[in-house]
């Protein structure tokens, strides 16, 4: 009687790159083809890779030695193949079951963050068997308490914090640093927090340009020569221009202080994963090819309470997970004299 033939799994990475990628891919290889015996195939570019069905083969020896590298192998996209779908025109997701069999694929393993998971939850729709790990900087995906990629971008932005502190300080100047965060402000609150930042402006708090000017004329008042106040690109501010461009401006006009801004951008995505986003995203991958082993199909796999755990993906589409208006860690700044931007609202 012949063996049980190897369960055969994709991976993909999809979205925008982040620290901890790699990590993950090796994460779900390493377990999927030393713990489980299975075959394991790479594609290339996200979804793209799957609709035109661009791949490479994982082996075990080609998973050594990325552990430590920022970026994806795979590389990445943003391509939606449900977007823009008309009834009858849905050649995408029909390339994408094709492909799915024709290569003989027991799974399929997304890695990415909230656009992938939604693409992740209609394969699954469509009958494919989808394992998603959630990654993204902004920690914003529903379902779990952290995502990979977090963590070396709070350690990114907070170390840029700690150097403005010095030139704030020798010029007695107000410095805005700019975080990424469009729709929620975890890299601004943690980061804020840990770097000491005066004030921190969040999408999810509405907030008074003239509250802002008022707190760093007390600061001034209070001979404390210089604020630092850090944002999250996604708060209210003209389109035409940045949130920090914006704020500089503002409070320059307002208050008369020398206003300085800084807008970190990309740096966040970029470079070697923190040591715990290299342990975070192992666990995920490890714990996604423990799923598909015991056909656990459908769902994220997230972390509660530091308990791995899964999540089904038809619960996370369109949703995000924001910063609550009493978060413990705003509570807490309030009570130590941080601005929010909205004491006067």
């Amino acid at each position: 009687m012949s063996a049980e033939k190897p369960k055969r799994i994709g991976i993909l990475t999809a979205g925008g790159d982040c620290p901890g990628l790699n990590a993950a891919i090796r994460g779900v290889g390493k377990t999927a083809i030393v713990e489980y015996g299975m075959e394991i195939i790479g594609f290339t570019a996200g979804y793209s890779g799957l609709i035109e069905k661009e791949y490479v083969e994982l082996k075990e020896s080609s998973l050594s030695g990325i552990l430590t590298l920022g970026g994806t192998i795979l590389g990445t996209s943003r391509e939606k193949p449900y977007k823009f779908v008309k009834e009858g025109d849905n050649e995408k997701p029909e390339l994408i079951k094709q492909n799915y069999q024709e290569l003989g694929l027991d799974a399929l393993v997304c890695i990415g963050g909230n656009g992938t998971m939604k693409t992740a939850d209609r394969l699954r729709e469509e009958g494919l068997n989808v394992v998603g790990i959630p990654k993204t900087i902004d920690n914003d995906v529903w379902g779990t308490d952290v995502t990979f990629g977090f963590d070396s971008a709070l350690m990114i932005a907070t170390e840029a914090i700690d150097r403005l502190h010095t030139t704030a300080n020798s010029h007695q100047r107000v410095m805005i640093i700019e975080v990424m965060g469009h729709h929620a402000g975890w890299i601004a609150l943690y980061a804020g927090m840990a770097g000491g930042g005066d004030i921190i402006l969040l999408p999810e708090l509405e907030y008074n340009i003239r509250s802002v000017c008022k707190k760093i004329e007390d600061r001034y008042e209070s001979k404390k020569p210089y604020s630092i106040v850090v944002v999250a690109e996604g708060v209210d501010h003209p389109k035409n221009v940045s949130a920090a461009s914006y704020l500089a401006e503002a409070i320059q006009t307002y208050t008369g202080i020398e206003t300085r801004e800084t807008v970190l951008g990309y740096v966040q995505r970029g470079g070697s994963p923190s040591p715990m986003d290299r342990i975070l995203a192992t666990r995920y991958g490890a714990y996604a090819a423990q799923c598909i082993a015991e056909g656990n199909f459908g769902t994220m796999v997230a972390m509660r309470n530091n308990e791995l755990t899964t999540v089904p993906l038809s619960e996370i589409s369109d949703r995000l997970r924001l910063v609550e208006k009493n978060h413990p860690l705003i509570l807490k700044a309030r009570k130590m004299g941080v601005s929010f931007g909205d004491e006067y609202l």
